[in-house]
């Protein structure tokens, strides 16, 4: 036993001192093939390794090298690096773990300590995407806003501050990028009062180098730049005092040929544009924007989805690829975001090369040939025409932040696509609040019914796909159907493979050229993450993080467990040929009764309570006061039998440390015992659904 133990502390020794040789920007650049050292692997985002010998002859014969179980039962989202034989990863609430890559051995393990209350503020669930490597460092930012330096050996903290310019509108959830010896990063926020922006801090202190604004602020107070002057008259109303939007919540790509990093924007805040006056294409939202790495000064802008009511954010994954377009090598930026269209642009002018829809688009007739700008269909502008639109895609998007992979073999983009829908209502009479999401949409008005067809007809039209698409061509080259929305990121390799998770609770091998499907490993879970892969003393390595969560699961309702295995079970698992390791039986998920309390209460007060509920708590809670797996369901819980209790949780913040924080700033005792009427109602109403 003794034995053991000491060479177990040898090894994780050799292991930190093997980290302590560091990665240089140099390294980032090189990407060798045995190694994954930035959140895309190379600068460029591609996501592709050259490693092949795992291929598309043998992939069958992968199995289970080892597995982790994570102490996290939240949305896992993160992609491993890789180097000298060190695996770092985050997990749910900015966590993160050291492994031996080999075997699994745990070598260190931090805990930001974040709080639970600032899932308030966090839409989409405690994930984290990502760490970033520099040096001898490890670099993570936290749900509550915090970037931070961890010694790569050990895992202590050498330096941590605030990146975020306060504690109730930001958070983080985003991969950092080191580049140039910065740690560069954005943030998460549009739905609340958050101003999008994109910083850069020295990797060595913490110092703030530079920060680019990505929506102008108040006109009184003057503008940071031109860049900001200029977009400040694509904008109307008083934008400013809620923010503006625009956040960078995900989308970093640094391109060392034209020295720019480009960057995607969020849509613009509140959704719906009326009550705040906001009017105009409203830059730089729902753009891909470069600036200089040295200075952060602005380069070009494209903006992808002008006058964005739809939540239509530009922060998916941007690729930079060299591609042969009828005859000449362009430098280009690819990019899918939520919009539905697959943009080619010139990285160093950001000049419009090209854009075709990946999935079935109804905002749009069409995008112009020339200028790229979209022709906006007039009934998707739901605030002046005061009816319900349901725009496809809707607002989880037609590609979401799952990462996507361009394979320089193929030629091919690789996309995790969602086929769903969304229903928009303008809000009557809105105006924003002290707390909580502010959209501006009237969600009461177009939350699912308790109908069975009606249902079934919205789970049959929400489906998924990975979809090959050939770049150059601009046209898909194969496609590989998915029975719902929210599948995992994708890896391609040089072995003509593509391996992508499932919200069915599978990981798969397809060919890259042809999309068979040669291999896959059930789960247990569903997986949103994306694979990346390693090598170590000539054998290849697939790493994956499993669990479910993120935006699908917390808050579409109904839809949220349609994949099959939607449960969390978080883990990461890694796969070599040859192994035959098991994972061990997974639980059987708790099954609910709805038992509601007797119906009460007036229509009015159901409604009130309806379009509370749909205001505050949906975005946690679900659509319809149907919740998925992560977050408790209300028509089950206890405290809408009591509404003393139900006052203290909604007013008093009795679950405060829970996450469930205080709604007094918004809401009143009248209006907590009206939610708790329709939280009634709704449970009822799904009895009697289920019993005919």
């Amino acid at each position: 036993m003794a034995v053991a133990t000491a060479l177990a502390l040898i090894t994780g020794q050799l292991a930190g001192s093997a980290a302590l040789a560091g990665v240089t920007g140099a390294d980032i650049a090189a990407s060798p093939a045995d190694e994954w050292l930035s959140y895309g692997r190379d600068y460029g985002e591609q996501r592709f390794s050259p490693l092949d010998t795992v291929n598309a002859g043998n992939v069958a014969g992968l199995g289970l090298a080892w597995s982790s179980d994570l102490d996290t039962a939240r949305g896992q989202e993160a992609t491993p690096l890789v180097h000298n034989g060190v695996m770092y990863v985050s997990t749910a609430w900015s966590k993160v773990r050291a492994y031996d890559a080999t075997n699994g051995k745990l070598l260190w393990a931090y805990d930001p300590q974040v709080p639970r209350e600032t899932l308030v503020r966090a839409c989409c669930d405690a994930v984290n995407r990502g760490v970033a490597l520099y040096d001898n460092k490890v670099y993570v930012g936290t749900l509550d806003g915090r970037l931070v330096a961890l010694n790569a050996a050990t895992g202590k903290v050498v330096w941590s501050i605030v990146a975020v310019p306060n504690s109730h509108d930001y958070t983080i959830t985003g991969a950092p990028r080191v580049v140039k010896g910065r740690v560069v990063i954005g943030e998460g926020g549009s739905e609340y009062r958050a101003r999008g922006y994109l910083a850069a801090f020295d990797a060595q202190t913490g110092k703030l180098a530079w920060k680019f604004n990505t929506v102008p602020g108040d006109p009184k107070k003057g503008f940071e730049n031109k860049a900001m002057a200029r977009a400040a008259k694509t904008w109307a109303g008083n934008w400013w005092t809620v923010g503006g939007g625009g956040t960078v919540w995900d989308s970093i790509t640094y391109d060392p040929k034209t020295n720019l990093v480009l960057f995607g924007t969020g849509n613009a805040e509140p959704w719906n544009p009326a009550p705040m006056g906001r009017k105009g294409d409203n830059l730089y939202t729902s753009s891909v924007v470069a600036v200089n790495a040295d200075t952060g000064a602005y380069a070009w802008h494209f903006q992808e989805t002008p006058e964005d009511r739809w939540d239509f954010d530009s922060d998916a994954q941007i690729t930079v690829a060299d591609v042969t377009i009828d005859g000449a090598v362009h430098h280009v930026a690819i990019h899918a975001p939520k919009n539905g269209h697959v943009y080619v642009l010139d990285v160093k002018t950001g000049k419009f090369l090209s854009a075709k829809a990946f999935v079935p688009v109804n905002w749009t007739s069409g995008i112009d040939p020339v200028t790229g700008r979209p022709m906006l269909n007039p009934d998707a502008r739901y605030e002046k025409t005061g009816k319900p639109w349901i725009s496809v895609p809707g607002a989880v998007g037609g590609h979401s932040w799952q990462p996507q992979s361009y394979s320089p073999a193929t030629g091919y983009l690789y996309i995790p696509a969602n086929i769903a829908a969304f229903p928009y209502m303008a809000a009557k009479d809105w105006q924003p609040s002290a707390i909580g999401f502010q959209t501006g949409l009237d969600g009461a008005a177009t939350a699912m019914p308790a109908n069975t067809q009606i249902r079934e007809g919205a789970k049959a039209q929400s489906t998924g796909a990975l979809v090959a698409w050939d770049v150059a061509h601009q046209r898909q080259a194969w496609r590989a159907d998915l029975p719902s929305p929210w599948n995992g990121g994708v890896l391609s390799t040089a072995g003509n493979l593509v391996f992508q998770g499932t919200a069915g609770g599978s990981f798969v091998a397809y060919s890259a050229d042809k999309g068979e499907k040669l291999w896959s490993f059930p789960t247990q879970t569903g997986v949103i993450a994306a694979p990346m892969t390693y090598a170590i003393n000539g054998q290849q390595y697939v790493a994956v993080l499993v669990g479910w969560g993120g935006v699908w699961d917390v808050a579409s309702g109904v839809l949220a467990t349609m994949g099959g295995a939607a449960h969390n079970i978080s883990r990461l698992l890694v796969f070599k040929l040859g192994a035959n390791g098991q994972l061990p039986a997974a639980p059987e998920p708790a099954k609910m009764v709805l038992d509601p309390p007797l119906p009460f209460g007036t229509p009015a007060q159901i409604a009130k309570g309806a379009g509370l509920y749909a205001r505050y708590c949906s975005v946690c809670h679900g659509d319809a006061a149907v919740s998925g797996d992560l977050n408790p369901d209300l028509r089950h819980s206890g405290v809408i039998a009591n509404a003393q209790a139900l006052r203290m949780v909604v007013l008093g913040g009795a679950l405060h440390s829970e996450g469930m924080v205080s709604f007094k700033s918004a809401l009143t005792a009248p209006d907590a015992e009206a939610i708790r009427t329709y939280l009634v109602h709704r449970a009822n109403e799904d009895k009697a659904l289920a019993s005919n």
